[in-house]
């Protein structure tokens, strides 16, 4: 495992039904990016802290993957074939392709845009270029949360899968919502119900909300790859996307931590400590 490229903190095999992964918090810049947008531009895509937000979980028997390279350079909340072609030289791309209409925002597999709908590069990437990031960045990163979330399902009969991400408070130019509008403090997303089990929903829906949060549920964030790709509800296999809001722990501006991170961390390790109770198996591992 390459730390460069991503991190598994706490246990290596999950002591608890729980796994959770922060794909958007790293930001140690590959060699290769040789992106025309400066590093602070480029961090515009990062979800700031999630990782260290979570970070306590592990010492619950929770493994935190986290990927350590920056969004902007590769996406692994994306499919490995959801390639952006204006990003192409000739716009050609001769392998398997799986749009997500990502595209259109400048935010598929590798990104285009960042920011208000800057351009992060001046130049096009070529094919091989492409494929070598999806396989140093994307196939590892996607191995090692389907070796997670298959070890405690075989250990416990059940996996629930927490992704984690941030928002911004209000939706900028190039925003999934459309620029402008002003983000709940949490939203939950479970691909309209079909990626865990509507009543897990609801559970961390009804527990947050409790604790003052506003909270919706795939408005406008549903989750994409990473809930889809290893989520089987009917089969014991939950994925659930959670987005809190920037502002409930950050300065957006400076891209600092500010007095409410403590706050927030004590909640959603709250949420963890629910979840376990609400999952673990009666006498622990069946596995």
């Amino acid at each position: 495992m390459n730390p460069d490229i991503l991190i598994v903190h706490g246990p290596q095999v999950p002591e608890t039904p729980l796994v959770l992964d922060s794909p958007h918090s790293g930001h140690r810049f590959p060699a290769d990016f040789a992106a025309a947008a400066d590093t602070w531009a480029l961090r515009d895509g990062e979800d700031c802290f999630v990782d260290t937000l979570y970070m306590p979980a592990t010492e619950r028997g929770v493994p935190l993957l986290a990927a350590q390279f920056p969004r902007t350079y590769l996406d692994p909340n994306r499919h490995a074939a959801d390639i952006d072609l204006a990003l192409l030289q000739d716009g050609h791309w001769p392998d398997a392709h799986v749009p997500s209409g990502k595209e259109r925002l400048g935010k598929s597999l590798i990104w285009r845009l960042v920011g208000e709908g800057q351009a992060i590069y001046d130049r096009k990437l070529s094919v091989d270029e492409v494929r070598a990031r999806v396989r140093r960045y994307h196939q590892p990163y996607h191995a090692a949360l389907r070796g997670l979330i298959d070890a405690a399902h075989a250990a416990f009969g059940v996996s629930v899968h927490l992704n984690c991400h941030s928002m911004n408070a209000v939706s900028g130019a190039i925003g999934v919502a459309g620029p402008g509008v002003a983000h709940a403090d949490i939203v939950l997303g479970d691909r309209d119900g079909s990626t865990c089990d509507p009543a897990l929903t609801t559970f961390v829906r009804d527990l947050l909300a409790g604790r003052g949060y506003s909270v919706k549920v795939n408005d406008p964030f549903k989750g994409v790859e990473l809930v889809r790709a290893y989520s089987d509800p009917a089969a014991g296999r939950h994925s659930l996307q959670i987005e809190v809001n920037k502002r409930l722990y950050m300065d957006e501006v400076t891209r600092e931590p500010h007095g409410g991170f403590a706050q927030l961390q004590a909640d959603l390790m709250d949420l963890v400590d629910a979840l376990r109770g609400r999952y673990m198996p009666a006498g622990g591992s069946h596995g």
